[in-house]
């Protein structure tokens, strides 16, 4: 997947970001009962039921793209260190997608850090391998991190999105494709990408 993504543009991200679903959306989603592909299917799904505007929809479904395309790999159960897939996800997107869409993505860890810093019920919810996950990311953030985190305009849609990461790990839940969100992708990159010109 790494060399192709030098080599993208307005007219192939979605057929890429497609293939990425299909080819490796089966593997396993960091010690949960679903796979990488249902994760993000998932919660778009619940997004897309409940009507949520279109950023939200597609904020969740490429939340965690960058599980496949960071140049550390993808996430296990027994890692030590962090591989700071939001940020491999976000440098992928940030040219085709506004900034909501990216920083849905780019924040979304830090998002899971802000609610257990701020929430205490949210805490208690997480899975194993998300609790795992937390604290190789940090932890709940610092009172300053909490402060600056919140200065972000798309504070709102950035927790929406977590919360939809969160939910969508439900086995054998049956949801579309990725080329049913699709029309909806390319339409979102290109109305972006026609405002960059």
């Amino acid at each position: 997947m790494k060399r192709s993504v030098t080599n993208l543009n307005a007219k192939n991200i979605v057929d890429f970001i497609g293939s990425i679903f299909e080819k490796r959306g089966d593997e396993e989603y960091l010690g949960e009962p679903v796979t990488m592909g249902q994760h993000m299917l998932q919660g778009a799904t619940m997004a897309e039921q409940r009507r949520e505007p279109d950023e939200i929809i597609i904020g969740t479904l490429l939340h965690d793209i960058g599980h496949f395309t960071s140049e550390f790999g993808t996430f296990s159960m027994e890692d030590t260190e962090d591989r700071y897939h939001e940020d491999a996800g976000a440098a992928v997107l940030e040219q085709f997608f506004p900034k909501v869409i990216t920083d849905c993505c780019r924040h979304h860890v830090a998002a899971k850090r802000y609610l257990c810093a701020t929430d205490p019920e949210y805490f208690q919810k997480l899975s194993i391998a998300s609790i795992h996950s937390l604290n190789l990311q940090g932890g709940p953030m610092c009172e300053a991190e909490i402060k600056d985190f919140e200065k972000n305009p798309n504070l709102k849609k950035i927790l929406k999105v977590r919360l939809y990461d969160d939910a969508g790990k439900i086995p054998d839940m049956v949801t579309p494709s990725f080329w049913h969100f699709a029309p909806l992708v390319q339409k979102m990159v290109d109305s972006h990408c026609s405002k960059e010109k």
